[in-house]
């Protein structure tokens, strides 16, 4: 992990002056060196002439800065993040003028065309999302209604073009990694979900494919605009990571309400860096440390993700050996178990029932809050672990369009 390429995002300047809706955004490097993180209002937007990820206030200081009036940018708001249009001259409520005036400035909303949609018997739904490079990256949205009636719908949304960590039961690492995704990338997953159920999306877990905490600036540039401009509650926000080194206390810093899930997978180190190769430059005890830490910072819960592989992690004595390790680092924590979801080529295997409830049974009588994970999406390969595709390494053909869908996805089974 502490090796990997650094990847270089280039932004193009214009001969067209840019509006002073966007400040001036230097050329960014991906890096696992996160130490110069801005705030969200300040992070990285490698195109900085698209619309979505803009804030009601600087779309209507657009609007006044192409001599229209400033409701004008209320109205672009409006269009962009409640009716979800993906093409300016679509935008047939402000004026014609106006509109050529945007295409011709080089702006664009930034929404991307979906490749493929597959639906679970369970009603999940998984979207392949094609980026303006040709890769592909997959989002998921999942339904699930309560005692009333009343529907939570999660999008389970990408950071990355694939992932670097190369977690072993996971499949993302397996298909490679391209780059991270910029902030309207990860954005437009959740309107997509929403337009595919159309139904607003009440709940978003960052646990879709890639690394959030390498993927920082866009990732906490995307959670405001989530929470601000989508309006989804940041405690309906769950960020997801496997740990990378001194992450941890630069999300503490900006005291999101939000949820922190830690990848944990293993109670003790030894174990931990069998299923988690990074884990062998974060130490667990650094890792656990740093959840502490956390957690006074913000006054948030920790919650870990322990995904059960049969015969690996899965007895009794690791999840008394779990239990202990928790009580040695804090308090309060919540324990999502995750029975293993198979993926192609893999020699792990899914848990027995027994072996899961016997797993919960003794983490509760160790004082541990201990939930487990309903499997969704199974039969579309779009449960937890499951995402890849073969274009996550390299771009789809340029004439992909013509080509079919089936027949080029190739996704885990």
């Amino acid at each position: 992990m502490m090796t990997a390429t650094s990847t270089s995002l280039i932004q193009r300047v214009c001969s067209v002056p840019l509006a002073r809706a966007v400040r001036t955004r230097a050329m960014a490097v991906v890096s696992l060196n996160l130490s110069t993180t801005p705030a969200p209002s300040q992070a990285l937007r490698a195109d900085s002439r698209v619309l979505l990820g803009l804030s009601e206030p600087e779309l209507q200081q657009l609007a006044l800065d192409l001599k229209q009036q400033s409701y004008r940018g209320k109205q672009l708001h409006q269009l962009i993040y409640k009716r979800k249009i993906k093409d300016i001259q679509d935008f047939s409520q402000v004026p014609l003028a106006f509109r050529n005036e945007l295409e011709e400035a080089g702006w664009k909303v930034g929404r991307s065309p979906i490749y493929q949609s597959v639906t679970a018997a369970d009603g999940t739904v998984k979207l392949l999302i094609k980026l303006e490079d040709n890769r592909l990256i997959e989002t998921v949205g999942i339904p699930v209604k309560d005692e009333k009636g009343v529907m939570r719908l999660t999008a389970c949304v990408s950071s990355q073009v694939g992932c670097p960590l190369r977690c072993s039961f996971c499949a993302t690492g397996k298909g490679g990694f391209s780059r991270n995704l910029k902030m309207h990338e990860i954005v437009e997953q959740v309107l997509a979900i929403e337009e595919i159920f159309n139904h607003r999306v009440t709940n978003v877990v960052f646990m879709g494919m890639g690394e959030p905490m390498m993927n920082l600036k866009s990732v906490l540039a995307a959670h405001q605009c989530l929470n601000k401009d989508v309006q989804i509650g940041q405690r309906m926000i769950t960020i997801s990571t496997v740990g990378v080194p001194n992450t941890i206390k630069k999300l503490a810093s900006h005291k999101l309400q939000s949820t922190l899930a830690i990848s944990l997978h293993a109670p003790n180190q030894k174990l931990r860096e069998t299923i988690v190769p990074s884990a062998k430059a974060y130490p667990l005890s650094a890792l656990m440390k740093d959840c502490r830490d956390y957690f006074v910072e913000t006054s948030r819960r920790v919650s870990f993700e322990y995904a059960l592989l049969a015969g690996v992690n899965d007895a009794v004595e690791h999840a008394v050996e779990l239990a202990e390790l928790l009580h040695e680092w804090g308090r309060g924590y919540h324990v999502n178990l995750i029975p293993f979801n198979p993926i192609e080529g893999s020699e792990y295997r899914r848990p027995s029932k027994k072996a899961v409830q016997a797993f919960a049974a003794a983490l509760e009588s160790n004082r541990v809050t201990v939930s487990t994970r309903q499997t969704r999406g199974l039969d579309a390969d779009a449960a937890c672990g499951q995402l890849r595709n073969k274009f996550q390494k390299s771009p789809l053909p340029t004439d992909s369009d013509n080509l079919q869908p089936e027949e080029d996805v190739a996704v885990a089974c």
